[in-house]
Order: structure tokens, then sequence, then C-alpha cells
């Protein structure tokens, strides 16, 4: 998994696994989901970012047990 702030667009991109893109859905506004073509869930896109996120720039991790 990745995470990425882009500051020029505003943007923030989870990529859950890497693959090409086959369908993007706009659930919400500002919220775009990836899917591959076998309709897997490999992405999400936030738009605006900076104003949706409360720390765009940091990221804590954590693997609950």
């Amino acid at each position: 998994m990745k995470a990425i702030y882009d500051a020029h667009k505003d943007t923030l991109t989870l990529e859950l696994r890497p693959g090409p893109v086959a369908e993007s859905d706009e659930e919400k506004p500002g919220v775009i989901l990836d899917y591959d073509a076998d309709g897997n869930l490999i992405g999400i896109e936030v738009l605006d970012a900076s104003k949706r996120v409360l720390e765009v720039r940091s990221m804590e991790f954590q693997v609950a047990e």
C-alpha cells in the first residue's frame, strides 16, 4: 500500500494494490474509488485533500493485533 500527496493538485491518493485502473467512481463528491478489471478496489483518491484531511503531509500506520 502506498499513500501519495500531490501538493500541486491537492490530491491524496491511497494505492491499495498496483495495477491498471479499469473503472473509477466518485461515490461521494471529491472521493474517487478506483477498481481493476475484476472489480477489486485498488485505489482511493481524495480531491481538495488539504480541506478534507487534517494533516496531509504526515501519516501514521498501525497494524492491529
